[in-house]
């Protein structure tokens, strides 16, 4: 993938500048009629499990202002319940989904694997971080958000000066019966985050995890929902949903721990048998373009577009530390883990 990447660039940059202004000009015409066959099909059902429910919507009338005659049809759950249901339509030869983004890389290689994937290369797509470029796998799925995962806590439970360091922090025993997490069986990124922990401290931290008697949702989601009402007081917590609790005044503070962020890198693609392919098409270009990841980034998720600048005070990827985890270690790795998992935690 990198191979050919540099190669088309190298193309790119020895183009007659009379080629650009004519490609440019070519995507200008094809987004127009792709634009008015969407209209035709006039809806796009969106499966994810990248943001929550309320950002979800408020990112589906964004694209339905910017395109009038399409509504967007919201179906947000976690990504691992998102993936089983499309798998089921597809069982059954039922499509409802048109653009399925979920919070498991390693969902696309597989459904690709099946040839159950659209083909499409959205003009949005050159625009990307030169890294989410590479994680992707251009012409059938793209990496449309990216959110770090640090230790949040509740102000009113733990003092700054008692504040959470590294992740080890979430085995002392002050702690017992405060812990949220979420669980990988059905949150992507909440694998992620436990696979990243296990690579680095092997599967005795959640063994010691255990015994503190943490409460477990399904959701990456729920553990922000419950240190923000005091339910809980630390646990793990990704970015995009971290910073809306302290945008909406709860009692909260993130930390980014020392032995190591864990960055969940998530795709989007669309269904073979899309019921409205060209509404999906259209969809996945405004995925990719700098008004989505503007609108991304206000939450703290990374930016996923060359020149769109990550939130007021959060600091640069470059500068932490992060566990590295590939796609491949991904499939391989959680569906071990979550057999680990229910057998360590009972659920």
């Amino acid at each position: 993938m990198t191979e050919s990447l540099t190669r088309r660039q190298a193309v790119i940059g020895l183009g007659a500048a009379g080629f650009v202004v004519a490609g440019a000009r070519d995507a200008r015409a094809d987004l127009k009629a792709l634009e008015a066959s969407a209209t035709k099909e006039g809806a796009v059902t969106w499966y994810t499990g990248q943001v929550d429910a309320e950002k979800a919507e408020k990112l589906g009338k964004a694209f339905t202002a910017r395109y009038p005659g399409i509504r967007v049809s919201v179906i947000r759950t976690t990504g691992q319940v998102a993936y089983q249901r499309l798998l089921l339509e597809i069982k059954n030869k039922t499509p409802q989904c048109d653009m399925f983004s979920t919070t498991d890389i390693s969902h696309m290689p597989a459904l690709r694997e099946r040839n159950e994937l659209l083909g499409y290369t959205p003009t949005t797509a050159e625009g990307l971080v030169p890294a989410f470029k590479t994680l992707s796998d251009p012409g059938w799925w793209y990496v449309t958000n990216a959110s770090r995962y640090f230790i949040m806590y509740n102000t009113n439970k733990i003092k700054p000066e008692d504040a959470p360091k590294k992740w080890t922090d979430l085995l002392l025993p002050q702690y017992k019966g405060k812990v949220a997490v979420g669980h990988p069986a059905f949150s992507g990124c909440t694998g992620a985050w436990a696979l990243s922990l296990k690579k680095v401290y092997g599967w005795e931290f959640f063994e010691k995890l255990a015994k503190n008697n943490p409460r477990v949702g399904r959701s990456a989601i729920d553990p922000v929902t419950l240190m923000s009402a005091g339910e809980a007081v630390i646990g793990p917590a990704s970015a995009n949903t971290a910073y809306q609790a302290l945008d909406k005044g709860n009692p909260v503070q993130v930390v980014h721990p020392e032995d190591g962020l864990v960055v969940c890198v998530t795709p989007s693609g669309i269904p073979v048998n899309a019921p409205h392919p060209n509404a999906a098409k259209l969809f996945m270009e405004w995925l990719l373009n700098e008004e989505y990841s503007r609108m991304m980034a206000v939450d703290g998720t990374e930016p996923i577009r060359a020149g769109v600048p990550p939130r007021p005070g959060v600091p640069l990827l470059s500068s932490q530390k992060v566990i590295p985890l590939t796609p491949a270690e991904i499939r391989k790795g959680v569906p071990e883990l979550v057999e680990q998992w229910r057998d360590t935690f009972g659920s």
